[in-house]
């Protein structure tokens, strides 16, 4: 690809032109999402927005939102944004947030801010909690990992949704917060917010919402008539939302809110240091150095979409979503898991050892289609777009193709990435998976790796090889333990 050593700074600077060349065949085998083939990762409203977006980007491409004081314009920007935002989901004229890198800052800092809470209010608790749905994003974890609070995981119905009653009977004293969502990732639907804020609310329990992929679409699509339960600012009880302003919202990356009902919450989220040398150090925010670019591009974005344009985007985001649910439907073996409200959709197999899920992504990945892979249940998942509009009838077509495929040949599942993702999904003992995964992450980040290959990385890795052995040998375990306990309990 490149006729030079570019993992070394050169001794004399190349030409720009021809880096820039470079750096264009670089990307001749990243994801096609300019043509509508990813449904994720990337959310498109055109190349006329995105020529905009580069643009109002640019504009501020070298200013710094560490210091509000020296950059007054970014703090206009981020002030105006929160402020729209919380307009958006009719927030009372107390609420307040920061303007962040993404959504995984936006949970930290709120997994952080309740910590300082409880700090504040029941310094006694030394083991606060964290209670979320199963289906809560990762990041919730990753902050109460960081920030050393205990999780706790309340179960999901058959609708995919949280359990009320799972959520009541886990809350105690040492309840720092409660995370639910709008809707969560996995299959789409939307947690009993009302249900659960009347809960927490007479505990005295803060509870947030992430809303980081609904919170620029869910208020379009209830606006647009679908009839859609309140999870907002409306509901007595929701303290806070993490709301993503680079996906549905179109801004460029990242941008995204934390958003709080007032200030009584936000003033936890704030770091001040008095003591360096270097002077006083306050930030609201967990990055010292905040790009201008992306605080600008944010603003500039909810000015030149406006709502008419946010509806038409929504509209095209669900025709996508019902010719996707349709092609689904007309295609035996299939299935849509849960209800989605909005343009996530998921779907899997009826029956996961006649038809393998994994292998029929494999299939739809040679056609060049981009896409996640979800777990428990396996399935294929969907972030439908305005973008996929021109793809979506050819990739319903691929789907039916693919399926056939499999079902032509069984021995696919045992091949490519569905052979890896099918033994990390089937393996119970999870301790053993998360020990494969760091190994994945090690030969990924290891000196040198530039391509790596899930497949390759599982031929070359003696413990990845034998993952789906040890998963064999995981399951009799488990099924040992059952019988046994079953014979204590006289069953």
């Amino acid at each position: 690809m490149t006729d030079f050593d570019s993992s070394a700074i050169p001794a004399t600077g190349r030409d720009p032109e021809a880096i820039l060349e470079t750096m264009r065949e670089l990307r001749h085998h990243d994801a096609d999402w300019r043509s509508g083939k990813t449904w994720s990762l990337v959310y498109s409203a055109g190349e006329e927005h995105s020529a905009f977006l580069k643009k109002a980007h640019n504009e501020f491409f070298s200013e710094n939102g560490l210091n509000p004081m020296a950059f007054k314009s970014l703090k206009r920007f981020e002030t105006d944004t929160v402020t729209a935002m919380g307009k958006l989901l009719n927030g009372p004229e107390t609420t307040v947030g920061t303007l962040n890198s993404g959504g995984t800052e936006s949970i930290l800092l709120a997994v952080y801010t309740y910590r300082q809470r409880m700090r504040r209010k029941k310094p006694w608790i030394k083991n606060p909690e964290l209670l979320i749905a199963t289906t809560a994003h990762p990041a919730f974890e990753k902050g109460a990992h960081y920030f050393g609070l205990k999780l706790r995981r309340a179960p999901i119905g058959p609708d995919y949704r949280v359990k009320v009653g799972a959520i009541e009977r886990m809350m105690n004293r040492r309840t720092a917060a409660v995370v639910v969502s709008a809707p969560h990732y996995c299959q789409g639907v939307i947690d009993p917010v009302e249900e659960v804020a009347a809960l927490t609310k007479k505990a005295g329990v803060p509870l947030h919402v992430d809303a980081c992929v609904g919170g620029l679409m869910l208020p379009w699509v209830e606006r647009l008539g679908w009839p859609i339960a309140r999870w907002d600012f409306r509901v007595d009880g929701v303290t806070s939302i993490s709301a993503d302003l680079h996906k549905y919202g179109y801004a460029a990356k990242g941008a995204s809110v934390v958003l709080y009902r007032s200030m009584d919450y936000l003033k936890d989220q704030f770091f001040v240091a008095t003591d360096w040398p270097g002077g006083i150090y306050a930030s609201a925010n967990v990055p010292g150095t905040r790009p201008g670019g992306p605080i600008a591009a944010a603003w500039a974005t909810l000015q030149v979409i406006g709502e008419e344009g946010y509806l038409e985007l929504t509209r095209k985001g669900l025709e996508v979503r019902d010719r996707l649910i349709a092609g689904v439907q007309a295609t035996p073996g299939i299935e849509v898991f849960g209800d989605p409200v909005g343009t996530l959709v998921s779907f899997g197999s009826t029956d996961e050892k006649a038809l393998p899920i994994f292998a029929v992504a494999d299939a739809l990945g040679a056609k060049g289609w981009h896409f996640d892979r979800h777990q428990n249940p396996n399935c294929i998942h969907a972030t439908c777009g305005a973008s996929n509009l021109q793809s979506v009838d050819a990739f319903v077509a691929d789907l039916k193709d693919a399926v056939a495929e499999v079902r032509a040949n069984p021995g696919l599942a045992d091949q490519g990435d569905a052979a890896m993702y099918g033994m990390m999904a089937k393996v119970p003992a999870r301790g053993l998976v998360k020990v494969a995964v760091r190994r994945v992450m090690e030969a990924m980040y290891a000196p040198g790796a530039t391509d790596p290959d899930l497949s390759d990385l599982a031929a070359n890795d003696p413990l990845l090889s034998k993952l789906d052995e040890y998963g064999a040998v995981a399951l009799k375990a488990v099924d040992k333990a059952k019988e046994k306990l079953g014979a204590l309990l006289g069953r």
